[in-house]
């Protein structure tokens, strides 16, 4: 890609919105930042919702703009994690202040714009990583749900 397209508005209001959401707010005194996604999401259901639809803006642009597929499935990865952790009363929104997935997919594609190969390749390695890990957590889940039915069959028989 062009320099002239990591320059495009496109790209800038990118980063200008995951600031926004991720940054936009400094705490006096310390280095710790936050920005409207903290906020918006203080409120149940409706906060999440929101952030996650303003999130999706970063995924679609960058999507639009080219990002390969590898590229654009690792950032639906980082707003799932966000949205799905985020939802968590109080604990997601302290997850939201450090985890920052809008600044982490604004990362991705001004890295792709930079270096088009190298995001691709890192974004691979992680969405095989993502998937050995749902593929993990899914025997996991089966492993212990044979282990209950039969820890129960046991319980029966006394």
């Amino acid at each position: 890609m062009s320099t002239s397209l990591r320059d495009s508005d496109d790209a800038r209001r990118v980063q200008l919105l995951a600031r926004a959401l991720d940054s936009a707010i400094r705490i006096p005194g310390t280095s710790i930042s936050f920005g409207l996604d903290s906020i918006v999401g203080l409120v149940p259901v409706a906060g999440d919702l929101a952030s996650a639809l303003m999130s999706g803006y970063i995924v679609l642009t960058s999507a639009r703009i080219g990002v390969p597929p590898s590229v654009v499935t690792r950032m639906i990865l980082n707003l799932g994690v966000d949205t799905l952790v985020g939802s968590v009363p109080l604990f997601g929104d302290l997850f939201d202040v450090g985890f920052r997935a809008n600044l982490r997919n604004a990362a991705l594609l001004d890295r792709h714009l930079a270096d088009p190969g190298s995001a691709k390749r890192s974004s691979r390695l992680a969405v095989s990583a993502a998937v050995g890990g749902v593929i993990l957590l899914a025997a996991g889940g089966v492993a212990l749900a044979i282990f209950a039915v039969r820890g129960l069959n046991w319980l029966a028989r006394l």
